[in-house]
C-alpha cells in the first residue's frame, strides 16, 4: 500500500514513526507492506516513489523544512500536486483543522478521491462541513473514506459503536468529548480554582492552545458530534444544525451547588431524538461519564444492551497516530475482500 502523508506536524511524525517502527511487525502479522512514496507539508514535499525508506523517515523528522532534503526534496510542490501526480492507493490527511472553510483540507480530501485514491483523515473541519457529500462523493469515485481519528484518538470510539455494537440499534449518544474542557472543569471543581486560572493552568501544560475557543467554545466537541451523529446514527447533519455553548461562562458557584446535589457540571455532546447539542450538564459524581482530566468518554444508550461507556484518552500525537493505523488496516482488510 502507497501512502501519501499530507501535513508532516505532531500527528504526521507520528504516523510515520509507527509505520517505520513496527514495519516488519505489520508485513509477518498483517500482510500489510505500507511504504510512504510522499511527504506533502506546507513548504513543499519529499517523494520517493520506491518508497522512503524507515532510517530516512526518521532523519526526516529533524529537517526543515521537509522539502529541503537535498535527495528526495521538491521545495515549493504543493500537496495538491503531489496528490495529483504521484500513485498511492491513499492519502493521509493530517494537516491544522479549520472550521471555517474546512481548507485546505477538503481540496485535499476532494482531489484525492477524485484520481481513485482512498483517505484516511484526523481532520474534523472538512466532515464537520460537509460529511454527507464527502460520504457520498468517496461512494461515487468508489473510494473509502476513513476518520477514526478525529473521535477519540487513539480509543476507537466510533469502531466500538460500528462493530461491537453492531446488530443493536443505538438510540443516542452523549460524552465528553474534549480533554481540554474536561480537564479545566475538572480543577475547577477540585482545587477550586477559577475558570482563568485553570485555563492559564491547562495552556501551560499543553492541554489548550494560547487561543482556546475552539475548545472552551464547544466547536471541537460539535466537530465530533456532528462525525458520531453521521457515522453511527444516519443523521445527515453538518455543523450549523447543531446548539453549541461552551463552557465560557462557567463559575465557582454553579459547581459548588451542582457538588452539593451529588453532581458536578460537564460540558457534554448529545445526540437524540432532538437537535444534537454542546452545553453544560450536571451529571451525577457516580456516572461512569465522570471522568477527571482530559480523558474523554461517550455513553452509547441501545436498545437491547442499555448504556455502554467507554473512556479514553482524546488526543495525542502518538495516540492518534495509532488510529491512523488501524484505518488503514481497514482500508486494506476492505480492498482484500473486493476480490
Amino acid at each position: 500500500m502507497r501512502i501519501i502523508l499530507v501535513g508532516y506536524g505532531v500527528v504526521g511524525k507520528g504516523v510515520s514513526t509507527i509505520l517505520a517502527s513496527r514495519y516488519t511487525e505489520k508485513c509477518r502479522d498483517f500482510g500489510f507492506n505500507p511504504k510512504i512514496v510522499a511527504i506533502a507539508d506546507i513548504d513543499g514535499a519529499v517523494i520517493n516513489h520506491r518508497g522512503i525508506k524507515p532510517e530516512k523517515l526518521e532523519a526526516l523528522k529533524k529537517v526543515r523544512p521537509v522539502s529541503s532534503d537535498p535527495e528526495i526534496g521538491y521545495p515549493n510542490m504543493s500537496a495538491l500536486d503531489v496528490i495529483e501526480e504521484v500513485e498511492a492507493e491513499v492519502v493521509v490527511e493530517v494537516t491544522p483543522v479549520n472550521i471555517k472553510t474546512g481548507e485546505p483540507a477538503m481540496s485535499h480530501v476532494t482531489k484525492a478521491f477524485k484520481t481513485g485514491k482512498h483517505v484516511v483523515t484526523t481532520n474534523k473541519g472538512p466532515l464537520a462541513l460537509a460529511m454527507p457529500a464527502l460520504t457520498e462523493l468517496a461512494e461515487y469515485n468508489n473510494v473509502y473514506l476513513r476518520f477514526s481519528g478525529t473521535v477519540g484518538g487513539g480509543t476507537p470510539m466510533l469502531e466500538f459503536a460500528k462493530r461491537c455494537l453492531a446488530g443493536d440499534r443505538i438510540l443516542g449518544i452523549r460524552g465528553i468529548l474534549n480533554g481540554t474542557t474536561n480537564y479545566i472543569l475538572s480543577e475547577m471543581s477540585q482545587n477550586r480554582i477559577s475558570f482563568q486560572e485553570a485555563l492559564a493552568t491547562a495552556q501551560k501544560l499543553g492541554y489548550a492552545e494560547r487561543e482556546p475557543s475552539m475548545d472552551i467554545d464547544g466547536f471541537d466537541t460539535a466537530c465530533k458530534v456532528v462525525i458520531l451523529a453521521n457515522w453511527i446514527m444516519n443523521r445527515k447533519i453538518t455543523l450549523k444544525d447543531l446548539n453549541i455553548k461552551g463552557i465560557r461562562d462557567i463559575s465557582l458557584q454553579e459547581l459548588d451547588e451542582a457538588s452539593k446535589r451529588g453532581n458536578t457540571v460537564k460540558l457534554i455532546g448529545s445526540i437524540d431524538g432532538n437537535t444534537p447539542t454542546v452545553k453544560q450538564m450536571e451529571i451525577p459524581k457516580n456516572n461512569p461519564l465522570c471522568v477527571s482530566g482530559v480523558l474523554n468518554a461517550v455513553t452509547f444508550s441501545t436498545e437491547f444492551a442499555g448504556e455502554q461507556t467507554l473512556v479514553g484518552r482524546g488526543a495525542g500525537g502518538v495516540e492518534t497516530a495509532s488510529a491512523v493505523l488501524r484505518d488503514l488496516l481497514d482500508i486494506r482488510h476492505k480492498l482484500a475482500n473486493r476480490y
